[in-house]
């Protein structure tokens, strides 16, 4: 028999090689998959991981994926951080992108410099609003986070696709489920001609570094993360709860509705039924590959974002099915969950005492 033994240090040191080994786990696990599929398997290793990046534009492709990655996974860890399970910044996503796209279409020939910021202030506070929902249950009804911020997921995207089929549809889009399209004003600068990625990109690494001088350097980052590691202990120096929550809720919130705002005021340029593909749920898994850390956060949405173009440019190439873009995703979070728990325990053989032997009574 077999039993886990807890560490009683868990290496430091592993504990950061883990998302390179549950990434080399992956893609072991794509070779035999390819393989499976009756596929080359070095021929869609290239097709997956290596063609999209040989252009110019399959780069800026590559950065625009990554760019919402990246703003909801900063706003997740720092609520992970504090111990607040924020499951929903798809839907905070979703309403970040209502919000200020609301702003452009009320303004559709403002050319002014202020509906930029407008729309990018707009989107922040959407996501935040619909943050504070959850927030508001957990800390006066204490309901439970993670079910309260994921049901509110799919309530926003009924909202926004209402919207783009009644009061916000183009009357001049022939009948079909979307917005008008938004003046230039209201349109993102593109980061280089042959790109579609805009400097939004160049503002999430920037909100990145913030991110890291907040929970480093910051007296609110150090209790949020007291709040996490140690309630007691937090509870004990008069850090309260509530407020804890109510922070890491409205930044996770924040940083996902500017994800949201981005993705309409750019490559999209318009609200449409959808306008993610998940970002917020992968979003989730990327803030634990990173470690809960921004610069691993960086670094493990350029790899999440390679794995969405790498899905779709498989789809055409050889063509393999829309799911196996969610079949690697679901395949490194698997690896990294089972590499954190060799880091916090070990397997012990256990051995059975052996069963008393009862002497025969004399007569």
């Amino acid at each position: 028999m077999f039993q886990l033994e807890a560490r009683p240090v868990p290496s430091g040191a592993m504990r950061l090689l883990s998302p390179v080994i549950a990434a080399v786990l992956m893609l072991a696990s794509g070779f035999v998959l390819f393989t499976l599929l009756g596929q080359p398997a070095f021929k869609a290793f290239y097709v997956f991981f290596v063609q999209p990046l040989t252009t110019l534009y399959g780069v800026g492709e590559w950065l625009l994926k990554a760019t919402p990655l990246l703003l909801c996974s900063l706003g997740l860890l720092v609520a992970y951080r504090a111990n607040v399970w924020n499951i929903g910044a798809e839907g905070q996503l979703v309403m970040g992108a209502v919000a200020g796209g609301g702003v452009a279409l009320a303004f559709p020939d403002a050319g002014a410099s202020w509906l930029m910021p407008a729309m990018l202030v707009a989107g922040v506070l959407g996501g935040m609003a619909w943050a504070a929902l959850p927030a508001l249950l957990r800390t006066r009804f204490h309901t439970n986070e993670i079910l309260v911020s994921l049901m509110l997921v799919y309530v926003a995207g009924l909202g926004l696709r209402f919207l783009v089929n009644g009061p916000w549809r183009d009357p001049e889009g022939f009948n079909f489920p979307q917005s008008r399209m938004f003046h230039e004003a209201a349109i993102l600068p593109l980061l280089h001609s042959e790109m579609r990625v805009t400097v939004v990109a160049l503002l999430a690494v920037l909100l990145a570094a913030l991110v890291w001088l907040f929970m480093a350097k910051t007296w609110l980052g150090f209790r949020i993360q007291v709040a996490g590691q140690a309630p007691a202990a937090a509870l004990y120096a008069g850090f309260g709860e509530k407020r804890n929550v109510w922070i890491a809720m409205l930044i996770s919130g924040g940083f996902a509705g500017l994800a949201g705002v981005a993705e309409v005021a750019g490559p999209l340029g318009q609200l449409q039924p959808s306008v993610s593909p998940g970002y917020g749920f992968a979003a989730i898994i990327v803030a634990f590959v990173g470690r809960l850390h921004p610069v691993g956060a960086v670094l493990a949405s350029l790899l999440m974002s390679l794995l969405y173009l790498g899905g779709e440019t498989a789809q055409m190439e050889l063509g393999l099915p829309a799911a196996i873009t969610g079949l690697f995703q679901g395949l490194l979070l698997f690896y990294l969950l089972a590499a954190d728990l060799f880091i916090h325990y070990r397997v012990r053989r256990s051995v059975r005492a052996p069963m008393p032997v009862l002497k025969e009574a004399t007569r």
